[in-house]
C-alpha cells in the first residue's frame, strides 16, 4: 500500500474534502454593524429599515457534510449532495484509513482519507462523506486499520486491506489469493473490495407484492446453482446455476405446488474455500455474485431482484437460509478479511483456551458476539435490507441457538435481546421466520426457544416418522404426537399458547441422506469431502430395504424402497404442521450415500433431471399428495386437531404396545368445511387387517394405497370402498375420504389422551 504522499489524500482538504458554498456576492467574510443588535429588539419596522444588514452570512458545510455522518453503517449515496458518506465500526482501532482503488490499478489506491478521531468519529465509528468530484474513478473501497495487537483480542494488521462488513457488492480481483489473508503481510491487489454502486442500480417493482400462503404452505428446500446447474436440467446453459436459470423452473414448481421456496445461502461468501453449499458468509449484504450470470458489479443484484419478482409474480414466497452465527474468517488458523482486522474482540465471542482463542458454538471455527449491541444491530440492518431492498418473504436462521447466548457464552434462558428486537420490528415480525432451534451446545426445540411466534425446525418429526417407517418398536405414541402438531413441543396452554404450524416437519433436508438415500443406504459414503468419512452426522436413521445402495439391488428392494418414498411422503403431507420437502426428493435424487457434500459442486451435489422421466410415477405421487393437502384445509390448521380427530389401530383401540407398528385415524373435517379423511399405517412387515371404524363402506373412498404401483397408488376422483374390511400390504399406508359432515362426537382425542393406555376414541 503507498503512502500518504503517493496517493492523493483527503486528510489535509479542509471540511473533508467538501468545497466551502457561498451565496450572493463578495468574499464569502461575515460582516454585520454592532447595530445589528439593536435590531432584533426594535419592533418598528421603520427602525428595522434603517439598519439594513450589510453582509451575506457564508453558508457553510453542514456538520454532516464536513465530517460525515456515523449512521447508516456502510456507504450510502446521498443523491441530493452527489457524495459518499462512508462509516465502519471498529471499538479498538487507534487509526482508521479508507482506500479508494480505481479499476485500473487495484493495487494503489487513487485516493486515501485517514480518519481524524476528533473530526471523524462518534462513539465506536469512523466516518466520513466525500463528493463523487472527489473520488474520480475510484470504483471499489476498503480499510486499513491499526492498533494494538494483543493475540487473541486483537488482530490489527495496517497492511490487511479490509472489506466493510456492510458492503452491498463485493468485488475479486483476478488475482484474489485466500492464502495471502492467512498470512502476515500486505496483500493489495489479493483482496475482496467493496463497490461503489449504489449511485448506479435502480430496479422497478412496481406490481410486486408478498404472497401470503397459509394451511397451504409447502416449503421447498432447493440449492440456487445445484438446482439447475446439471447440463441435463433443460436451462439454457448460459444461465444455468443461476438466479435467472431458477426462474425458469418455476413452471416446474408451480406443477409440483410448491408455495414458499427457502433457498440455501446466498449471502457473498469466499469462492475458493471449497464452500458450495454456502454456510460460510464472507458478508451478510451483498448476494452471491457467482450465482448471477454476469460479473458485472451490481448486476448480481437487479438478477437477484429479477427472480424474488418472478417468485412472487407465480404466488411463491421466498424465504432465505441465513447465517449469521459465524462467518468464513474461522478461528485464529482462518483467513483475516474483515471483521478480524476491524475489531475482534468486538464482533467475536472469544474463549479462555489460549490453543483455541475462538468460541465456537458454530462448529466452523468462531461464532459472532450477539451479547453485543453493534452485531445486533448488523443482523437487524441485514434482515431490513434484505426485506426492503431485495423484498424477501422471510428468513431461514441457521443454528438459531446463538442468538440467545450471552457475550460470555452462556445461554440467556430468559428474554435475548435479539429476538426481542426482531419482534418489536413492526416489518421483520410479520416475516416467515423459522429457527433452526440448536447450536453445537444447545438443544432448544419447542418451548425451549427463545423466539416465541418463530416456526422451528422440527428434528424430533424428523427422527420418530424415521424410525417408525424403519420397524423400530415403541414408536407408535411419538408417531402420534408428530402427526398431532407436536403438542409436546408445542403446546397449546394457556400459559403457551403455542400454534401447530411452528412445527415445520421434515423427512429431510440439506443436511443428511436424499429421501432416496434414506431409504437405499444403512451407512454414509462421504470419503469424497476429502475428511476420511468423519464428517456427517451418523445418526440417520436409515434403512437400506435389505441391500446396501443401487448396485445389484433385486427387484423387490428398489420396488420397497418405491413404497417407502410414498409412506414418508404420506405421513408428511397428512400431518398438522408446516411441511417441507428437500428439492429431487419428489423423483429420487441421488447423492450415492454421501450425506455432507457441503463441497461437492459437481454432479454429487448437483439436481440429476435425468431422474425425473425415470421415475415420473414417484413425482405425479408427491404431486398429487400435495394436492390433497391444499385441497383439505382440515389437515393443516392454526389450532390442534382436538376433538376433531378419532384415533384407533387395526380395531376400535389404538394398540400402544412396544411392538405395535399400526395405526389408524380418522379426522372430521365439518368444523373446517372440508371432508373427513381415514387413514390406515401399517409399518409392520406383514399383511394386516384393519376394519374402518366409522360410517358404512359406501360412505368412503379410497384416495391413496402405497402398496398400489402408479397410477393406482393415487385416484383423485377415488375408488369406492366395497366393506369396512381392508387388508393393508406390509409397509403402507391407505388414506380414504368422506364427503360431507362428520358424526358428533363426545370424545376429545389428543394423543395425550392416548398416551400410555388402551381407550377408545370413536364416533357415536
Amino acid at each position: 500500500m503507498p503512502s500518504a504522499t503517493e496517493a492523493r489524500s483527503l486528510t489535509d482538504v479542509p471540511d473533508g474534502g467538501y468545497p466551502r458554498q457561498y451565496v450572493g456576492p463578495g468574499t464569502g467574510e461575515t460582516k454585520v454593524k454592532s447595530s445589528t443588535v439593536s435590531m432584533l429588539f426594535n419592533v418598528e419596522r421603520a427602525t428595522e429599515a434603517a439598519h439594513p444588514m450589510e453582509a451575506t452570512l457564508t453558508e457553510r458545510p453542514t456538520w454532516a457534510q464536513a465530517e460525515g455522518n456515523p449512521l447508516p453503517l456502510g456507504v450510502t449515496w446521498i443523491e441530493e449532495e452527489q457524495a459518499f458518506n462512508f462509516a465502519v465500526h471498529s471499538e479498538h482501532a487507534e487509526s482508521v484509513t479508507l482506500l479508494l482503488f480505481s479499476a485500473a490499478d487495484l493495487v494503489n489506491p487513487v485516493l486515501t482519507f485517514r480518519f481524524d478521531f476528533l473530526r471523524n468519529k462518534s462513539g465506536r465509528v469512523w466516518h466520513t462523506r466525500i463528493p463523487i468530484v472527489q473520488i474520480g474513478e475510484a470504483r471499489y473501497y476498503a480499510y486499513s486499520v491499526s492498533g494494538q495487537t494483543v493475540p487473541p483480542l486483537h488482530s490489527f494488521d495496517p497492511q490487511k486491506i479490509l472489506l466493510d462488513p456492510y458492503a452491498k457488492c463485493i468485488f475479486f480481483p483476478p488475482g484474489f489469493d485466500r492464502d495471502l489473508a492467512m498470512q502476515e503481510g500486505a496483500n493489495a491487489g489479493r483482496v475482496p473490495l467493496g463497490a461503489l454502486m449504489a449511485h448506479r442500480t435502480a430496479f422497478d417493482w412496481s406490481g410486486d407484492r408478498s404472497p401470503r400462503h397459509e394451511s397451504d404452505a409447502i416449503i421447498y428446500e432447493l440449492h440456487v446453482s445445484g438446482f439447475t446447474k446439471n447440463p441435463n436440467s433443460g436451462v439454457d446453459p448460459n444461465i444455468a446455476g443461476t438466479y435467472a436459470g431458477l426462474v425458469e423452473k418455476i413452471p416446474y414448481l408451480k406443477k409440483l405446488g410448491i408455495t414458499i421456496v427457502e433457498l440455501m445461502p446466498v449471502f457473498q461468501r469466499d469462492p475458493q474455500e471449497g464452500d458450495y453449499w454456502g454456510y460460510m458468509p464472507l458478508n451478510f449484504f451483498a448476494p452471491h455474485a457467482q450465482y448471477a450470470s454476469t460479473r458485472d458489479d451490481g448486476q448480481q443484484h437487479i438478477e437477484f431482484r429479477e427472480m424474488v419478482k418472478a417468485f412472487h409474480e407465480a404466488d411463491i414466497c421466498v424465504v432465505l437460509d441465513v447465517v449469521y452465527n459465524h462467518t468464513c474468517e474461522g478461528d485464529h488458523t482462518g483467513p483475516i478479511y474483515s471483521f478480524k482486522g476491524l475489531d475482534n474482540a468486538g464482533y467475536y465471542m472469544l474463549s479462555s483456551d489460549p490453543a483455541n482463542p475462538y468460541a465456537n458454538y458454530s462448529g466452523t471455527g468462531n461464532t459472532l458476539n450477539f451479547g453485543q449491541a453493534h452485531v445486533r444491530k448488523m443482523l437487524m440492518d441485514s434482515l431490513r435490507y434484505w426485506k426492503e431492498e431485495m423484498h424477501i418473504d422471510g428468513f431461514r436462521f441457521d443454528l438459531a441457538s446463538v442468538f440467545s447466548r450471552n457475550a460470555d457464552g452462556s445461554l440467556n434462558w430468559g428474554d435475548a435481546p435479539t429476538f426481542s428486537e426482531i419482534a418489536a420490528d413492526p416489518e421483520l415480525s410479520r416475516l416467515h421466520l423459522i429457527a433452526e432451534p440448536w447450536d453445537t451446545g444447545a438443544y432448544q426445540l419447542g418451548r425451549g426457544f427463545p423466539g416465541l411466534t418463530w416456526l422451528q425446525w422440527n428434528g424430533r418429526f424428523r427422527d420418530d416418522v424415521r424410525r417408525f417407517l424403519n420397524g423400530d418398536p415403541g414408536m407408535v405414541p411419538d408417531l402420534m404426537r408428530r402427526l398431532y402438531g407436536s403438542d409436546d413441543l408445542f403446546p397449546d396452554s394457556r400459559a403457551n399458547a403455542y400454534h401447530p404450524y411452528q412445527s415445520v416437519n421434515f423427512v429431510t433436508c440439506h443436511d443428511g441422506f436424499t429421501l432416496y438415500d434414506l431409504v437405499s443406504y444403512d451407512r454414509k459414503y462421504n470419503w469424497a469431502n476429502g475428511n476420511d468419512n468423519r464428517d456427517g452426522t451418523d445418526a440417520n436413521y436409515s434403512w437400506n430395504c435389505g441391500h446396501e445402495g443401487d448396485k445389484g439391488a433385486p427387484p423387490e428392494v428398489l420396488a420397497l424402497r418405491r413404497k417407502q418414498t410414498k409412506n414418508f411422503c404420506c405421513l408428511l403431507l397428512l400431518s398438522n404442521g408446516t411441511p417441507m420437502l428437500r428439492a429431487g426428493d419428489e423423483f429420487l435424487n441421488t447423492q450415492s450415500g454421501n450425506n455432507n457434500p457441503y463441497n461437492q459442486d459437481n454432479e454429487t451435489g448437483w439436481l440429476d433431471w435425468s431422474r425425473l422421466q425415470a421415475n415420473a410415477d414417484i413425482f405425479r405421487f408427491f404431486q398429487n399428495m400435495i394436492a390433497f393437502r391444499k385441497n383439505h384445509p382440515t389437515l393443516s390448521r392454526s389450532r390442534f386437531w382436538r376433538e376433531d380427530v378419532s384415533w384407533y389401530g387395526t380395531g376400535s383401540t389404538v394398540d400402544l404396545s412396544h411392538n405395535s407398528h399400526s395405526l389408524a385415524l380418522c379426522l372430521h373435517g365439518a368444523s373446517q368445511g372440508d371432508d373427513d379423511i381415514y387413514t390406515m399405517i401399517n409399518a409392520y412387515w406383514e399383511d394386516l387387517e384393519f376394519q374402518v371404524q366409522e360410517g358404512a363402506a359406501q360412505e368412503w373412498k379410497r384416495i391413496v394405497d402405497t402398496s398400489l404401483p402408479s397410477p393406482d397408488d393415487f385416484s383423485n376422483d377415488g375408488v369406492d370402498l366395497e366393506q369396512t374390511k381392508y387388508v393393508l400390504a406390509p409397509r403402507s399406508i391407505v388414506v380414504l375420504r368422506r364427503s360431507g359432515k362428520s358424526h358428533v362426537r363426545t370424545t376429545t382425542a389428543s394423543p395425550e389422551d392416548s398416551n400410555g393406555k388402551e381407550e377408545e376414541n370413536h364416533a357415536e
